[in-house]
């Protein structure tokens, strides 16, 4: 009788064992079915802060009237400056550049005879950062009335940027986020499913460009300097799981 019993629970336990090793396999061979969008989040801004450069040089064949040459510039410089309006602490002064001029020698049949020292080439650059956008925009424009006064100046183009990128970013990922959650929404729709549990997302690259330009779009990043108006946008790929 014993035996009996013994061989009967054993075949159950031997059945209850395969039912559940099948349904595991199975359920291991289902694949979870997800969603995967991408969002974009888009805004236009204005520029509130620019730098601007420019540079001034002196020559002369001796040193010291090369630099107290080139100081006098930068007096008259710093005073045109300031009577156009721009506040001192904008402006900065790098460090002076020498450079010995030298001037090639040739033969008159054209063979090259060396070199002879032709004066001392000095250089200073001047840089100036302000969120008064506009004046400086103007005064830029307007830089080359220094050379009436007999001053060498050369001006880079302004170069345009934005103090609240940080912000910016966070509001963009936001409407990325949900720009693609809709998207996600309208297509289960149409497949006659609905979005569950978000599984992930993941942040494309954030790009700025200028506005009505030909810039293309960068895998590394557009970080647009040149353009006073700009367009900042990101990606964001979410994935979600379906029902």
């Amino acid at each position: 009788m014993k035996t009996n019993l013994t061989a009967i629970l054993f075949s159950v336990a031997i059945i209850i064992s395969s039912l559940l090793l099948g349904n595991a396999y199975m359920n291991r061979t289902k694949t979870e079915e997800t969603i995967s969008v991408t969002g974009l989040g888009e805004k236009d801004f204005i520029s509130d802060l620019i730098v601007w450069d420019g540079s001034f040089t002196k020559e002369n064949m001796d040193l010291k009237q090369a630099y107290a040459g080139l100081e006098k510039d930068k007096e008259i410089i710093e005073d045109y400056l300031q009577n156009n309006g721009i506040d001192n602490k904008e402006i900065v002064f790098s460090a002076v550049q020498t450079i010995q001029n030298r001037k090639q020698l040739y033969s008159s049949d054209g063979r090259y005879m060396g070199d002879e020292f032709a004066g001392y080439i000095l250089n200073q650059s001047i840089q100036i950062s302000s969120k008064e956008v506009e004046k400086i925009e103007t005064i830029s424009r307007k830089i080359t009335e220094l050379l009436n006064k007999g001053i060498q100046f050369y001006s880079e183009p302004p170069r345009y940027y934005y103090t609240k990128l940080a912000d910016l970013k966070i509001e963009l990922i936001s409407k990325a986020t949900e720009d693609a959650r809709i998207r996600a929404e309208k297509i289960s729709e149409k497949s006659g499913s609905k979005i569950k549990k978000l599984v992930s997302a993941q942040m494309g690259i954030f790009q700025i460009t200028g506005q009505n330009s030909n810039e293309e779009f960068s895998w590394g990043g557009t970080f647009n300097t040149a353009s006073k108006e700009k367009t900042a946008s990101i990606t964001m790929k979410l994935t979600y799981r379906i029902k």
